[in-house]
C-alpha cells in the first residue's frame, strides 16, 4: 500500500519504521529537514520537506495515489486540516492525532464523523485507558484485551519468590488442567524469547501470558499477584492533575478504588475536586514525600505518576518505592528513559507514542487483522486475526503446521467457546486467533492467515 505520513516526530517515526519494514511504500512529510534526514538515513522512506496541510506539498507527495493518510504532527489544527485536504483528494483512509480537541463526548462540536476522518486518536486518552487496565489487573505491568475482552494478554515480572521461578515450560504445561494459560514470551535482558518445553523461567524475567478472563483469579493466585489486597479496597495515589490524571481517577473511582490525586497547582485542585465525585484531591508537590505519607501513601497499593515531566514521574515513583512495595506506573515520553525506567524498579512504563501508534496501526493492517497491541522494547506485536474461508491451514493440528518461526498462537476463540492453544488444536473458518509475534515474523504471520 501507498501510505503518506505527515509529522516526523516520535509517533510518525515509529509508524514509518513499522510500515516501511513491512514493505509498504511510505512517504513522510515534515517541516524539519533534520527529522526527515534521520528517517531517510535509517528507514526505507521518501521524505519531503514542507507543510503537510499544503495542497501543493501533498500533490508533490503524490497524494492522488495514496491509500492511507496519517497526520501526526504536534499541532491538532494541522492534522485535521491535512485530513480534510486528503478527503478532497479522495484518499480512502484518513487518520489524525489530536491532543486538545474534545471529540469523544456526546454532542462534541468536532467529531470524526463530522470531519470525515476515519480515526481521531488522542495519545493522552490511550495512555489513561491503558493505565486503568493495568491497575485493575493485580501484579501485571502490561495488559491488552482481545475478542471483546474475553482473552487477556498480561505481562508479569518474576522474582525469586515467584512460584514460577525455575520451572520449565513443560512443567508449567502439566498444571494446565488447573490453570489454563500459556506463556507466549519471556523477556530476559534485551532478548525476547518464544519459549519451548525445556526453556525455564528465571528470576528477573518478564513473562507474557494469554488467558481467558474467567481464569484470571486462579492464575493470579498461582503467580502470587493477589497478595493480601483482598482485605480492603485498593488505594491509588495519582501524581499529576492533567487530563490524563483526571481520566484515570474518574475511571478508577467507578471501579471502587480509593483514589487520591495530587497536584501542586491549588486552582487546578479546586477544579478537579468539583469535577470528580469520590476522589480525594490533595494540594501538594509530588516530590514532597512527607506530605504524601501524612495522606496515607504508605498504605497505597498502586502509585501512578502522570505529570508532564518524565524525570518527575520517575523520581516520584522511586520515592514511593522507598516507603512501599506496591506497584508503580509511570507515563514516560522519551524512548531512552522508557528503556531505563524498568531497570530502576518501576513496574510499568506507558508511552503515549506507543499507545497512539498501536491504535493507528490497526487501521493500516491488511488482510484479516481485527486488533493488535504493541509491546515496548521488543517491537513485538499481539495480533487478533480471523481465519477466513478457504484458508489452507484449517482442520490441521497446529503441531503439524509450519507456523512462522518467531511467533506463537496463544488462544483460539470459536463462537462462545475458547481454548488455550496446544499442538493438537486445529483452526476452523471463522475462528478468532490471538498470536504473539516478533517483528521479523509479522509479514509471515499475516501471510499465514491471509
Amino acid at each position: 500500500m501507498k501510505i503518506l505520513i505527515v509529522g516526523a516526530g516520535q509517533v510518525g517515526y515509529f509508524l514509518c519504521e513499522r510500515l516501511s519494514g513491512e514493505g509498504h511504500e511510505v512517504t513522510l512529510i515534515d517541516r524539519d529537514d533534520i527529522h526527515l534526514r534521520r528517517a531517510q538515513d535509517r528507514l526505507n522512506v521518501m521524505g519531503i520537506v514542507g507543510n503537510g496541510a499544503s495542497a501543493e506539498i501533498l500533490e508533490q507527495a503524490n497524494i492522488k495515489q495514496t491509500d492511507i493518510f496519517i497526520a501526526v504532527t504536534d499541532l491538532d489544527e494541522v492534522n485535521i486540516l491535512a485530513c480534510l485536504l486528503a478527503r478532497e483528494y479522495a484518499v480512502k483512509t484518513r487518520v489524525a492525532r489530536v491532543k486538545s480537541i474534545e471529540y469523544r463526548s456526546h454532542g462534541a462540536i468536532l467529531s470524526k464523523e463530522k470531519l470525515g476522518i476515519d480515526l481521531l486518536i488522542n495519545p493522552s486518552d490511550e495512555v489513561a485507558d491503558e493505565m486503568v487496565k493495568i491497575a485493575c489487573r493485580k501484579g501485571s505491568f502490561d495488559v491488552a484485551e482481545f475478542v471483546e475482552g474475553k482473552i487477556q494478554f498480561l505481562g508479569y515480572h518474576i522474582d525469586q519468590e515467584s512460584p514460577l521461578c525455575g520451572m520449565t515450560l513443560r512443567e508449567l504445561g502439566e498444571l494446565r488442567g488447573m490453570y489454563r494459560f500459556i506463556v507466549t514470551a519471556i523477556s530476559r535482558g534485551d532478548e525476547t524469547i518464544i519459549p519451548r518445553g525445556e526453556d525455564a523461567i528465571e528470576a528477573g524475567d518478564s513473562i507474557f501470558i494469554f488467558a481467558h478472563q474467567s481464569d484470571l483469579p486462579a492464575i493470579q493466585y498461582l503467580l502470587g499477584a493477589e497478595g493480601n489486597q483482598k482485605r480492603r479496597t485498593q488505594r491509588v495515589f495519582i501524581i499529576g492533575g492533567s487530563k490524563v490524571g483526571i481520566r484515570i481517577a474518574d475511571q478508577l473511582e467507578k471501579q471502587n478504588f480509593d483514589v487520591r490525586l495530587v497536584d501542586r497547582d491549588e486552582q487546578r485542585c479546586l477544579k478537579i475536586s468539583a469535577r470528580l465525585k469520590k476522589t480525594m484531591v490533595i494540594h501538594a508537590d509530588g516530590t514532597d514525600i512527607h506530605a504524601l505519607l501524612e495522606e496515607g501513601l504508605e498504605h497505597a497499593d498502586i502509585f501512578i505518576a502522570v505529570t508532564n515531566s518524565d524525570e518527575t514521574n520517575i523520581l516520584t515513583s522511586l520515592l514511593y518505592k522507598q516507603h512501599n512495595s506496591g506497584r508503580t506506573l509511570a507515563r514516560i515520553n522519551k524512548p531512552e528513559l522508557l528503556n531505563l525506567a524498568p531497570n530502576l524498579g518501576i513496574d510499568a512504563c506507558i508511552s503515549p507514542r506507543l499507545s497512539a501508534a498501536g491504535a493507528i496501526l490497526k487501521y493500516v493492517r491488511r488482510g484479516s487483522v481485527i486488533s493488535l497491541a504493541t509491546i515496548e522494547g521488543s517491537n513485538a506485536e499481539v495480533l487478533e486475526v480471523e481465519v477466513n474461508q478457504g484458508n489452507p491451514h484449517v482442520d490441521i493440528p497446529l503441531g503439524s503446521l509450519n507456523f512462522p518461526k518467531g511467533a506463537i498462537i496463544g488462544a483460539i476463540v470459536r463462537g462462545s467457546t475458547y481454548e488455550i492453544a496446544t499442538g493438537s488444536s486445529v483452526l476452523k473458518a471463522g475462528d478468532r486467533v490471538v498470536t504473539f509475534t516478533l517483528p521479523e515474523a509479522l509479514a509471515r504471520v499475516e501471510k499465514f492467515f491471509a
